[in-house]
């Protein structure tokens, strides 16, 4: 049973299967951005965790029709399959010396496979975003709040299973909201925006000696959260800028719902709004690597694209006595992906000078669990607020 894309590239990829000897197609979703597998076959309440392996494993899609606990319960076994065979990129030995980008390398590709494998258990959506299975819970809520309200046009839709139960826990992240104690108050990340969960770096923010509490703008806000403390800090005016429209949109509720407001602007715009302030504040996705997926932009910033695009327009937007406030963790240091000789040079080449530095260690579990791959690296990392100034000339 092949699967097939729509030959419309405008339109929304179609997945295809045999179903009774009748063709069936439906709109294939995936946030991921992953295509549509190959090959697809059915698989229900008979399908056994072994053969759903194999399937998986060779890039076979299950269309699951059985009861929606046992599809999860499948996932459960397929998962532990997973990690019992891990494949070439296994994570480093703690007895064998591997180099900190090698061993960060073979994560990712350990992840990949993870993510491939654990993607082929597919599951059907109706056009309300109801899901057809005996048992299933009501999850037309948890999809609009991902994929947008459900309209008339909608049609029935295929996606992975562990997509799904991505969604669920991203809802319940944005209903209870993350603590944050720099604001006393929680702030509620919308599904694909990075939540603020490491506090450290908003606690550099709401630490910093304040240059100047007239003007400031926050590049790529996310979720508002620096914009926030920047506003509780008494900033009479903030403008924070974002491209991606689930970012502007979480920003704006974050920012009514904390009350204000009357201070921040959420806008549309590519890193800098228009004009100078005497205090810009950035914190782009900590790692030079390639996303694998939208979402994953959040962390992974390509050849450090936005890192050097703040910095190369950082002069051209700063009041000749501001500061540009660049939030960074020098993780990528450790894992030998940027040096921070590179990062020196790079404010150099920005006509950049360092006035200033206020430093955090993580408090993150990962930091202290000598499990984790790449350990060596997280128990070494720092946060750092880097106080940027224009470079007097001569």
């Amino acid at each position: 049973m092949n699967i097939a894309l729509d030959s419309n590239p405008v339109a929304h990829p179609l997945i295809h299967w045999r179903e009774a000897g009748e063709k069936r197609s439906a709109r294939w979703r995936s946030e991921s951005g992953n295509p549509p597998p190959q090959r697809v076959v059915i698989a229900d309440d008979q399908t056994s965790a072994d053969a759903a392996y194999r399937f998986a494993s060779s890039g076979t899609g299950m269309l699951w029709q059985g009861d929606f606990q046992n599809a999860r319960q499948l996932l459960q076994a397929l998962t532990r399959r997973v990690e019992r065979h891990p494949g070439k990129a296994k994570a480093a030995r703690s007895d064998v010396h591997i180099a900190p980008a090698e061993a960060f390398n073979q994560q990712r590709q350990a992840q990949a496979r993870r993510a491939k494998i654990l993607g082929m258990l597919l599951l059907p959506l109706a056009a309300d975003y109801s899901v057809p299975l005996r048992r299933a819970p009501d999850l037309r809520a948890v999809c609009a709040a991902a994929y947008g309200p459900a309209t008339l046009s909608e049609a029935a839709s295929v996606v992975s299973l562990r997509e799904l139960l991505g969604l669920i826990g991203a809802y319940e992240w944005r209903k209870k909201g993350v603590p944050v104690a720099a604001l006393d108050a929680h702030v509620h990340p919308h599904y694909g925006v990075f939540a603020p969960i490491r506090g450290e770096y908003v606690d550099l923010v709401a630490e910093a000696p304040m240059p100047d509490s007239r003007l400031a703008f926050d590049i790529g806000t996310g979720t508002g959260v620096l914009a926030a403390v920047l506003a509780r800090r008494g900033v009479a005016r903030v403008l924070a800028t974002d491209q991606d429209s689930r970012a502007l949109a979480c920003a704006r509720e974050n920012i009514a719902r904390l009350g204000y407001a009357g201070q921040v602007e959420v806008i549309e715009a590519d890193l800098f709004p228009a004009g100078r302030a005497p205090l810009i504040v950035c914190n782009p996705p900590w790692l030079p690597a390639q996303p694998s997926s939208p979402i994953e932009y959040a962390v992974y910033d390509p050849d450090s694209r936005m890192l050097r695009g703040f910095l190369n327009r950082l002069a051209a937007h700063l009041t000749p006595a501001g500061e540009g406030w660049l939030v960074l963790s020098d993780l990528a240091e450790h894992l030998g992906l940027r040096s921070r000789a590179e990062l020196l040079a790079a404010f150099e080449t920005a006509g950049l000078s360092v006035v200033g530095r206020l430093d955090a260690r993580p408090r993150h579990p990962r930091a202290a669990d000598p499990a984790d791959p790449l350990h060596q690296a997280r128990a070494a990392e720092v946060t750092s607020l880097w106080r940027l100034a224009i470079k007097p000339l001569g």
